[in-house]
């Protein structure tokens, strides 16, 4: 699997279970399953190049590691947490623009 199709499949999916877990039909667990597996898979790639190729792709990884270190439940409870989810969001569903605090790295094996 190419990086490219990687990302837009991953992004798609991370999309669906952040607002699934925000409109409280999906456990914050789930999310975070979902985010180990995408690491797991992301590993398999072995991707030794850091740098993201699109803003896409920069978002995709900043949401990644925001959700890995506060945890989905977060979502719930850090309205700063929720905001910055849903800009990033609006930015996937092509109705916002790139978040300005958005530090978004691979990570490499």
């Amino acid at each position: 699997m190419i990086i490219e199709q990687f990302i837009n499949e991953k992004t798609l999916q991370l999309s669906i279970y952040i607002k699934a877990v925000l409109a409280n039909t999906l456990h914050y667990i789930e999310l975070d399953l979902f985010i180990n597996d995408v690491m797991e898979e992301w590993t398999s790639l072995l991707i030794t190049e850091e740098s993201p190729n699109s803003a896409r792709e920069r978002v995709f990884w900043h949401l990644i590691h925001e959700l890995s270190l506060h945890g989905a439940q977060a979502l719930q409870h850090d309205l700063f947490l929720k905001s910055e989810v849903n800009t990033c969001l609006d930015f996937f569903d092509g109705i916002g623009s790139y978040p300005i605090d958005c530090i978004g790295w691979r990570p490499i094996a």
